[in-house]
C-alpha cells in the first residue's frame, strides 16, 4: 500500500498576530508550542508514515528541540521556508522527493491549525485513495459576495454551494509535486494548493471539514484557540 506523509508548512513570520518575541506558531498555550499540538495529531496517527515540517530558517534549531522534548518522532525533516506559502510548500514537497513514490499520498497542512483530529487526516487518505485528490472545507455560514473592480457587488452565489477551503489538502505525491514544479518553472504563484489546482484545471474532492479547524492568523484566533481546546479538555475531564 502507498506511504502517506505529511508535510507542515509553517515557516511564516505572523505579521498579522503583533507578536514581537515570537511566530504565531511559536506561541505557547500551558508551555507548549501550537506547532506541537499541530503535530501531535499527525505523530499519534497510525497511517502518517513521516512528517517534513518546513519551518523559519532562523528557528529551525528551537523546533528540533521542541520535536525532541514533545517526542515527536516522525518529523525526522525540516526545511526552510521560502517568500510566502507557496514556496514553503514546493520546498517540503522537494524534500520529499526520493522519499515518496508517485503514489504515496501527501497531506498539506498549516502548522497553525491546531485543533484537527485523527477523524479528518483518515478522512483525507481515504478520499486520496478512493478520487485521487481530497480538499477539506467548510459550508459558508454567511452569504459570499464577488466584488468587481470599482468596489460594486457583482454576484452574489447561492449560500449552499460555497465554502471555504481548509486543511489538510492532500495529494497523490507525483501529481502534486509535478504541479508545483510546473508552477515554479512557469512563475505562477497561488494562495494554497487547491488554489493551485484551480489554476491547471485539476479536478478536486472535497472532504468536510470538523468543527473548529480554525486557522491562528490574528490575536484574536489565539485567544479563540485557548478557550477552545480547554473547554475540549474540560470536556474530557469533567464530563461536561
Amino acid at each position: 500500500m502507498a506511504g502517506v506523509h505529511a508535510l507542515i508548512f509553517a515557516g511564516g513570520t505572523g505579521q498579522r498576530m503583533n507578536a514581537r518575541a515570537k511566530p504565531k506558531q511559536f506561541l505557547e498555550l500551558h508551555g507548549k508550542p501550537v506547532i506541537i499540538y499541530t503535530l501531535e495529531h499527525f505523530e499519534s496517527h497510525r497511517e502518517i508514515d513521516s512528517i517534513v515540517v518546513v519551518c523559519l530558517e532562523s528557528r529551525i534549531d528551537e523546533l528540533r528541540g521542541l520535536l525532541r522534548r514533545h517526542g515527536i518522532t516522525k518529523a525526522t525533516r525540516i526545511v526552510s521556508g521560502g517568500e510566502g506559502g507557496d514556496i514553503s510548500i514546493y520546498n517540503g514537497l522537494a524534500a520529499l522527493e526520493g522519499v515518496c513514490a508517485p503514489d504515496d499520498i501527501v497531506l498539506i497542512h498549516d502548522g497553525v491549525r491546531p485543533l484537527i483530529n485523527g477523524e479528518l487526516i483518515s478522512a483525507n487518505i481515504a478520499k486520496v485513495r478512493e478520487c485521487g485528490t481530497s480538499i477539506t472545507v467548510e459550508a459558508a455560514a454567511e452569504s459570499v459576495v464577488r466584488v468587481d473592480g470599482g468596489g460594486r457587488v457583482a454576484e452574489v452565489p447561492p449560500r449552499g454551494e460555497m465554502y471555504t477551503a481548509k486543511a489538510p489538502q492532500s495529494f497523490r505525491y507525483g501529481m502534486i509535486w509535478d504541479l508545483y514544479r510546473r508552477a515554479r518553472r512557469e512563475g505562477v504563484r497561488s494562495i494554497d494548493s487547491a488554489h493551485l489546482c484551480s489554476i491547471y484545471g485539476v479536478e478536486m474532492h472535497t472532504v468536510q471539514s470538523t468543527q473548529n479547524n480554525i486557522k491562528i492568523t490574528a490575536p484574536a484566533d489565539y485567544y479563540i484557540f485557548r478557550a477552545l481546546y480547554e473547554a475540549m479538555e474540560n470536556e474530557q475531564i469533567l464530563g461536561i
